[in-house]
């Protein structure tokens, strides 16, 4: 026997998608305002109508008891169902529409009634207020059925109550008026409601068309994706709306960038201050892999606009690479360095080799005595005036370099350095970048050089680098420091225009200042003050004295 697959039971719920999840909500709200607004509208509606017809009621019989001649027709005729009291009372409940027009003695026996047969007995109703002078307005059942009442005294001429008269109005005609205006608060209700109805289709679609035409969850799981996604990845994001302002940040953003929550809801320029990474955020500066520095880190950046006129913008930390990049090109410029001493080594070994085989002894070792002198001479130049090992050993580097390319470095007779710098490396990466723009600008120029000049005015240090290279226009001398601005083709692993701009960063970071001039004789010459650059001098050890010495072996 085959079995059947159970049937599938029907979920009954709403509708997956948010355009028909926010129509229903939308035409629901709708319908309920409706019909509440009927109903608040009906119920004084009806208060108003039942007032209206008691007051109605009323003013029949207060003009009804103000005709001096039923008063005496009461106290002088008997209640008869022809008597003039009935004939009267008739004659303005005919006039009036009312359902009855009742006039009664102080007894409350009737002198009038549409019923001709309740004429001479004594009402249904207590008229004793009315008998005590009140004027009473009430909705109240009868002989007649439920009626809108109202009942008054009855004076004489004398100003004595004789009696009461009492008129009311058919609760059903109340009724009745009361269900005539329902179909037309209906009309107004469903013109309202078609309205809503017409309302929330154009809101469900702007809706629609805003989430993509997703449900609830689907954006609810996007969200949650999305947080995770942007606090996980180790890129910076940084989201901005139509107004440029920031509205976003990853945690990576925040850590690249030095910012923190209080920069939302602020420009770039706010939140970052003038410089190229607030105009690469700004959407100022257009481009892929725009390069930054921010700090003292590098910075690839790219930005895309989004439909709603913000941009999303995305930050890698390439500062690394960028120093890899760097090394590199040392590694580069010591190999050339090397290769270059290899071949004038090889010449300088055949050059010995052939004062050697001439048995001329006495040159070979005033040969031999001179190319290492050049050497020790070059060394122990650098490092008399330079006492900080790493700086000196960077312009030895430097000088070998820069031999190889025909540029002549020099280190200044002025130059004096104590082994005191508060930060060595940032010193390095100054000099290094300085030294390698001069030797890029002079290489080829005839007797080309490149002077160094590193002194300390107190706790201050000074550098200058000159070379005799082109120079650099007056328009031109603060561009050199703009992040991306270079005058040469960038090389295949890292992009130009970084070096003069993280001088200046880094010399402002501690408090100084990086400009460019023109050197004596032409070319550039680079100055950078760097305030507060030494530490304090320790202060010397003296040797102790004999007497001291003593004491000290007692």
């Amino acid at each position: 026997m085959s079995r059947t697959a159970p049937a599938r039971r029907l979920r009954l719920g709403l509708p997956r998608r948010v355009f028909s999840q926010v129509l229903l909500m939308q035409l629901a709200i709708a319908a309920g305002v409706a019909v509440l607004a009927t109903g608040l509208f009906l119920a004084p509606l009806s208060n108003q109508l039942d007032d209206q017809a008691m007051r109605r009621a009323l003013a029949i019989a207060q003009t009804t008891a103000a005709e001096p001649q039923i008063a005496e027709q009461v106290k002088d005729t008997p209640p008869l169902p022809s008597g003039p009291v009935q004939r009267e009372a008739e004659r303005i409940r005919r006039a009036t529409g009312a359902e009855y027009v009742v006039v009664m003695d102080w007894r409350g026996v009737r002198w009038s009634h549409p019923t001709r047969s309740e004429v001479g007995r004594t009402v249904s109703t207590d008229p004793g207020q009315a008998l005590a002078g009140k004027e009473i307005m009430q909705i109240d059942s009868g002989t007649l059925g439920r009626t809108a009442r109202g009942k008054v005294p009855l004076y004489d001429t004398h100003g004595k109550i004789v009696g009461a008269v009492s008129v009311g109005i058919a609760y059903d005609s109340v009724r009745a008026r009361l269900i005539h205006a329902i179909p037309g608060l209906f009309a107004y209700a469903g013109g309202a409601l078609a309205v809503g109805a017409l309302a929330a289709w154009l809101i469900s679609r702007r809706v629609q068309r805003q989430t993509r035409d997703l449900a609830f969850s689907d954006i609810s799981g996007l969200l949650a994706e999305r947080e995770a996604m942007l606090h996980g990845i180790r890129e910076g994001v940084v989201a901005l709306d139509r107004a440029g302002r920031i509205r976003l940040l990853n945690d990576e953003a925040r850590r690249l960038l030095g910012i923190g929550d209080e920069a939302v809801g602020r420009s770039p320029d706010e939140a970052l201050g003038d410089g190229r990474t607030a105009d690469v955020l700004a959407g100022r500066v257009t481009g892929t892999d725009l390069v930054t520095v921010r700090g003292q880190r590098v910075l690839v950046a790219n930005r895309m606009p989004t439909d709603d006129g913000g941009a999303v913008a995305t930050l890698r930390d390439r500062t690394e690479l960028e120093q890899l990049g760097r090394e590199l090109d040392s590694t580069h410029g010591l190999i050339d360095a090397l290769r270059a001493q290899d071949h004038e080594h090889a010449n300088r070994m055949h050059t010995l080799l052939g004062l050697l085989e001439l048995e001329m002894y006495e040159d070979a070792v005033e040969f031999v005595g001179e190319v290492v002198g050049d050497h020790r001479a070059t060394a122990e130049q650098v490092t008399e005036k330079i006492e900080d090992p790493r700086l000196a050993a960077l312009l030895v580097g430097k000088a070998t370099v820069a031999a190889e390319r025909g540029v002549a470095l020099w280190v200044s007779d002025r130059t004096r350095l104590p082994d005191r710098l508060v930060d060595p490396s940032g010193l390095v990466t100054i000099v290094g970048n300085l030294v390698d723009n001069a030797l890029d600008a002079a290489a080829g120029a005839p007797h080309a050089r490149v002077e160094v000049e590193l002194r300390t005015e107190g706790r201050t240090a000074v550098l200058r680098v000159r070379d005799t290279g082109p120079g650099i226009p007056v328009e031109q001398r603060e561009l050199v420091f703009t992040e991306g601005w270079s005058t040469k083709e960038p090389p295949a692993h890292r992009g130009r225009g970084l070096g003069l701009s993280l001088v200046r960063k880094l010399a402002e970071r501690q408090g100084g200042s990086a400009t460019v001039g023109d050197a004596g004789g032409g070319g550039a010459e680079f100055t950078v003050v760097l305030p507060d650059a030494l530490a304090e001098p320790q202060p010397a050890l003296t040797a102790p004295t004999s007497q001291q010495a003593a004491e000290e072996e007692s």
